[in-house]
């Protein structure tokens, strides 16, 4: 694995703020104009003012970065925001529920020395885009910091890294925050010089996977370009040479991979025997009772067999769903459509359920972009037309349902490996890294 080195983080100053939780906000991605407006209203500080500052009427190109820099600085010199003294590495703990269960992912925070995609051992998994690329790299240019951590993943079969630091925050007081989701978040620094001495050993031969904060990831490698090209070499420890990461075992009990089921509109809408009659050869179709809600005996179905072969398709045209399990025949149609794939980019249930079935047997190609959702309750709120428009920009009702598996942590290490990208959505992991917890400084 690339260096990992401890830093001194710039955080929020308790004494100032008050809570934690009025102050902190998730990436920027998922932030809907809705929950940006709660969080400008939940407190003058927050961060959504720094990692998604709002265009106002009359601004000038660009204004809304110079706007988020200025309250880096306003808040810096107010005392709202203060680095610590000392360097470290940051535990992370994240409490959450999920159908009744709780979890704890465990990690922690850390700079993590930039390598390019493909030259080193950092693997991405998702393809990026430009256009989030040239929005963060504006950001970063304006507040010359890391606003937002990376999530990276490594193995560790014994969770042996996460163990030692947790050992060192025994008896230590956490920074505590709960989100709009109701996930706990904590922060421990260790700062014990032979802890993090031992922990950057540990980590030195390890590869690390991003599981999320691509356009970030490639965004601060852009930022280290940029420098080198104006100034010239850095000195190897320059802080612009690293990337402010959030480190999780792959064996962490924490770690939970959700589910992202599609939406679509524009294509046609097919009955169940039409489904079952296009994807004859290539899947074993069955018809699921229940109509609509049909949807939650499918998903049984599909969990219970944990098989990403297994894909459920919901039939507008007669109010039918349809559980189709790929046979030999996807295997083989999937080598023909996608020969520069590997196998096991081949047989993941994204790249079966958009490659093979919507685009080459149901003959949707071209359709529009889908909506995602995580949930059953979700799909049929979707298709009764009562969910959410967040990510969509149409009132127009769907035309089709797709309940697809959620990609396994080993799937994504292999396909990383191999150095392929895989389809859009084709991991969720929940619950998000918090942004306001800890910033980079670069400069």
């Amino acid at each position: 694995m690339p260096q990992i080195a401890p830093f001194a983080a710039v955080r929020y100053n308790l004494n100032h703020i008050g809570s934690l939780s009025d102050v902190i906000a998730p990436p920027y991605d998922v932030i809907d104009p809705q929950l940006q407006d709660q969080l400008y209203r939940k407190h003058p500080a927050n961060v959504v003012r720094i990692i998604l500052n709002r265009s106002e009427p009359g601004d000038a190109e660009d204004e809304k970065y110079v706007r988020a820099a200025k309250f880096v600085t306003q808040w810096k010199s107010e005392g709202v925001l203060r680095q610590d003294e000392t360097c470290a590495y940051y535990v992370y703990h994240q409490t959450f529920a999920i159908e009744g269960q709780t979890f704890i992912r465990r990690g922690f925070v850390a700079r993590v020395r930039i390598q390019p995609f493909g030259e080193g051992d950092i693997y991405p998994h998702e393809e990026t885009h430009p256009k989030a690329k040239v929005d963060r790299l504006k950001l970063t240019q304006a507040t010359k910091q890391n606003n937002s951590q990376i999530f990276g993943l490594y193995p560790d079969p014994q969770n042996e890294i996460i163990s030692l630091l947790d050992a060192a925050t025994v008896g230590v007081e956490p920074v505590e925050a709960i989100d709009h989701l109701d996930v706990k978040h904590e922060l421990w620094p260790v700062t014990d010089a032979g802890v993090i001495q031992r922990v950057s050993q540990l980590m030195q031969d390890k590869p690390m996977f991003v599981a999320d904060g691509h356009h970030r990831y490639e965004t601060a490698a852009n930022y280290r370009d940029q420098i080198i090209a104006e100034d010239g070499a850095l000195p190897s420890d320059h802080p612009a040479n690293f990337v402010m990461t959030v480190l999780v075992g792959m064996s962490d009990p924490g770690m939970i991979v959700l589910p992202t089921h599609r939406l679509l509109r524009g294509t046609e809408r097919f009955s169940s025997a039409e489904i079952t009659a296009r994807l004859a050869g290539c899947f074993d179709c069955e018809i699921v009772a229940g109509g609509l809600d049909g949807a939650n005996a499918v998903w049984s179905s599909m969990q219970s067999a944990d098989d990403q072969g297994l894909i459920g398709l919901y039939a507008c045209k007669d109010d039918t769903w349809v559980l189709c399990k790929a046979n030999d025949g996807a295997a083989e149609k999937m080598q023909s459509l996608a020969p520069g794939q590997s196998k096991d980019w081949q047989c993941l249930g994204v790249s079966l359920l958009h490659r093979l079935v919507i685009d080459e047997l149901l003959q949707c190609e071209g359709h529009p972009k889908p909506t995602y959702v995580h949930d059953v309750n979700e799909v049929l709120r979707g298709m009764r037309g009562e969910g959410s428009q967040a990510e969509s920009d149409s009132d127009e009702p769907y035309t089709l349902a797709a309940l697809v598996m959620p990609a396994k942590l080993e799937r994504v290490e292999a396909i990383s490996l191999h150095k392929e990208r895989m389809p859009a959505k084709s991991t969720y992991f929940y619950p998000k890294l918090l942004s306001g917890l800890t910033f980079n400084p670069l400069a």
